[in-house]
């Protein structure tokens, strides 16, 4: 029961991050994606606050103590290699995000607009999901 209480309030953390950053604003995305034209840098500026928080923490206590604050144990990956899955689904994730300015994050947060463009990207991104789990299965 502990895990769900704190996986809610880190989700509800982010979403309230997303949404005063404005990440969840697919404009404001697009146009800190837009470097040779009418470039926004300040989600720079978000992604290093994140960073600056989190990477401390990860490397001093996950990656050195392999235990949650609930002393559960962590399971980090144990893949170091790139592989063909990976840069497939890194390259789909890209242009997915740069063609729409939204990735899942800011679109679970914007499913509260009721907004046909985020209604088909959750659906297209939940048909994602199901797709890889039963490739995985088949293999």
């Amino acid at each position: 029961m502990k895990q769900m209480i704190t996986a809610l309030i880190a989700g509800l953390v982010f979403g309230a991050g997303l949404t005063i950053s404005t990440m969840v604003d697919p404009l404001k995305v697009l146009a800190f994606l837009d470097i040779f034209g009418n470039w926004d840098p300040t989600l720079a500026f978000v992604m290093g606050g994140a960073l600056t928080v989190y990477l401390p923490i990860y490397q001093f206590y996950v990656r050195r103590a392999q235990r949650t604050l609930f002393n559960e144990p962590c399971h980090l990956p144990q893949k170091k290699k790139l592989d063909g899955p990976l840069l497939l689904g890194a390259v789909l994730f890209g242009v997915g995000w740069g063609l729409s300015g939204i990735c899942p994050g800011p679109g679970l947060a914007n499913l509260s607009q009721g907004s046909t463009e985020i209604l088909v990207f959750i659906v297209a991104l939940l048909i994602g999901m199901i797709s890889v789990n039963r490739a995985k299965r088949a293999q």
